[in-house]
């Protein structure tokens, strides 16, 4: 189906100057507000991950963000300590197609890591990347290295726009689709991107929070 969708023209991309600074204020405010409002709660599941195997609280991992500049990107570790050697072992059973790694029943995965992973409560640490510029509130997921390496010319058209902590593939289809369609889906935003759209996903990503979909 790649070969048949037509690759997206950069240059009618970069030119969005107003949408583009407005939502980078809009980014560093709500991201700021975020922290704030949510201090306590975040607070709540910090001491939870510390008590339950007292390793770190937080898993920094190297991501690919816009135009394949690198950076760290934050979450609540919601895995073992030694999650990264044990996947190796794991490949094998990835639920997905495609450069991306997906297993329903991890076993890597921690008792509270299940809870945020399926609320998404997980990501709440990336508005400090947010408020660093490495990431926006919407937009395509940042890849792995290791992804990206396998990607093509299509798939690298992800790589066009500011990676974000949500975007339309996380707010409908999640793991209901797989990376062909998770593309597809980005390719669709960074086409439609607008105020209001980054709204209705930010909303729909709400409602998944407090009422998930197929996320894990």
């Amino acid at each position: 189906m790649k070969n048949k969708v037509t690759l997206l023209n950069r240059d009618k991309i970069k030119p969005r100057i107003i949408y583009n600074s407005g939502k980078r204020g809009f980014d560093f405010f709500a991201a700021t507000c975020g922290i704030i409002i949510l201090s306590p709660l975040m607070l709540i599941i910090a001491i939870l991950i510390k008590s339950e195997d007292h390793g770190p609280i937080f898993y920094k991992q190297k991501r690919i963000g816009q135009n394949g500049k690198a950076f760290e990107m934050y979450k609540f570790r919601s895995m073992f300590v030694n999650a990264d050697q044990m996947l190796t072992k794991l490949k094998e059973q990835n639920d997905v197609e495609g450069p991306m790694f997906k297993m329903k029943n991890d076993p890597r995965i921690t008792k509270i890591g299940h809870f945020i992973r399926k609320h998404s409560l997980d990501e709440l640490p990336q508005f400090i990347n947010v408020i660093k510029g490495d990431m926006s509130l919407v937009g395509p997921r940042p890849p792995l290295p290791s992804e990206v390496a396998e990607y093509s010319e299509y798939d690298k058209q992800r790589l066009y726009v500011t990676p974000g902590c949500t975007g339309l593939w996380q707010a409908t289809e999640r793991n209901e689709v797989g990376f062909t369609e998770m593309v597809q889906l980005d390719i669709l935003y960074i086409q439609k991107a607008s105020f209001i759209f980054d709204l209705w996903i930010i909303w729909k990503t709400i409602e998944i929070m407090i009422k998930p979909n197929s996320s894990y």
